[in-house]
């Protein structure tokens, strides 16, 4: 195939090697998918596993080569494409290596079967079922293996829609509390015109991920570069300024003069820090506390924590609230929003290489922390498949 980068993939035994068929697969995937560990341990399993063939993989990407799509009839990436022996078979979505593995049994007594030289019509005076019928069981099999995954990413993309329908709103409130502000004499028309700007130019950005929503994944739709978060930290506060000045609570932040830079996507981040802030702006009580503090945890990592003095978290729900659509029944009549913007977080913190969690008691409060990684010359990856060039792992 044009234009695809493929090679043998596991070296069968060479006594053998002229026994066996060859099996020519095709992954479909993004430089960010063969980053992925399903990825990794389906290439794993064809280059060390004994598949019972001589196993041919070529790998291509869809960016490059968005025909495949089309040709192949695939209704998501990652896939693996069975291209020989007929018929064609298709693997995609999650758990490829489990799905290739329960198939090739199956594979191997077919080829074992027709290398005999064995018809695999049975009698049919035994009631047996004939070979045309086993063939139409497995299409309808590989139907409906098209058909879950094809429910599967179009649930992929109802939730995106909501969670970009949900960061609208963070830049038009900023906007709107801007107006408020100007109107009341507390900022003047130059900061104002300059909010309002950066604002619509967020609105602008989210409005392009919600256009590629059809045609990519939305951990793709980031460009990590290096950055100093403590700035971005400073402009999120700044944004938000109108949530928390005026009211009896003080906000305090603890950022490190030789914080180190990281390396990630500001826009993103900034969206993590103004949900979590936000959040803990909304059920901090008159008189309480907000506090950002940020840490060099490890020569790896940097550590963000957004602390409030709020109701808590019962410790059940401290896994949940991540998800998408989850809200606490302890708040949901008294506060707004639909429930998604924890669950922006953690996708914006995974795709990061980071990871996102909540340390909370009933009635003492929340502290969020979530993990960046530390700047180490990394190199912005290319917009046809962006993803992190350095691996990463959970701290």
């Amino acid at each position: 195939m044009a234009n695809t980068t493929s090679g043998p993939v596991g070296l069968p035994d060479p006594e053998q090697e002229g026994e066996r068929q060859e099996l020519r697969l095709l992954l479909v995937a993004t430089r960010y998918h063969l980053a992925s560990p399903d990825v990794r341990n389906l290439l794993h399993f064809l280059k060390t596993g004994d598949c019972g063939f001589t196993v041919s993989l070529e790998i291509a990407d869809p960016a490059q080569q968005p025909e495949l799509l089309e040709l192949h009839r695939l209704v998501a990436t990652p896939a693996l494409v069975k291209l020989e022996p007929q018929p064609k078979h298709v693997f995609a979505g999650n758990a490829l290596t489990q799905k290739l593995r329960s198939w090739l049994p199956r594979w191997q007594q077919v080829e074992a079967v027709t290398g005999l030289g064995m018809s695999l019509r049975p009698p049919e005076i035994d009631g047996s079922r004939t070979q045309r019928e086993v063939q139409l069981e497995d299409q309808l099999l590989v139907l409906r293996q098209e058909n879950e995954t094809l429910i599967e990413r179009l649930g992929g993309q109802e939730r995106l829609l909501r969670m970009v329908a949900h960061e609208l709103r963070t830049p038009l409130t900023a906007a709107k509390l801007a107006l408020q502000s100007h109107q009341l004499g507390q900022i003047d028309a130059a900061r104002f015109s300059d909010v309002v700007n950066r604002r619509f130019d967020d609105m602008e950005a989210l409005s392009k991920d919600l256009l590629e929503v059809g045609t990519t994944r939305w951990e793709t739709l980031f460009n990590p570069q290096r950055l100093h978060l403590g700035r971005v930290a400073a402009e999120a506060i700044l944004e938000i300024e109108k949530l928390w000045v005026g009211r009896d609570l003080a906000m305090v932040t603890d950022i490190p003069a030789d914080l180190p830079d990281v390396f990630g996507d500001q826009r993103r981040l900034r969206q993590v820090l103004l949900n979590l802030l936000e959040n803990a702006l909304k059920f901090t009580p008159e008189g309480g506390q907000v506090k950002l503090t940020m840490l060099h945890r490890t020569d790896q990592w940097v550590q963000v924590g957004i602390c409030d003095t709020g109701p808590g978290i019962p410790k059940n729900e401290h896994d949940r609230i991540f998800l998408d659509r989850v809200r606490l029944p302890q708040t949901s009549s008294t506060t707004s929003g639909f429930g998604v913007g924890l669950s922006v977080c953690r996708r914006i913190a995974k795709v990061h290489g980071g990871r996102i969690w909540v340390d909370s008691e009933m009635g003492k409060g929340a502290c969020f922390h979530f993990t960046v990684p530390v700047w180490n010359g990394q190199v912005s990856p290319s917009p046809e498949g962006r993803a992190l060039t350095k691996g990463a792992a959970d701290p």
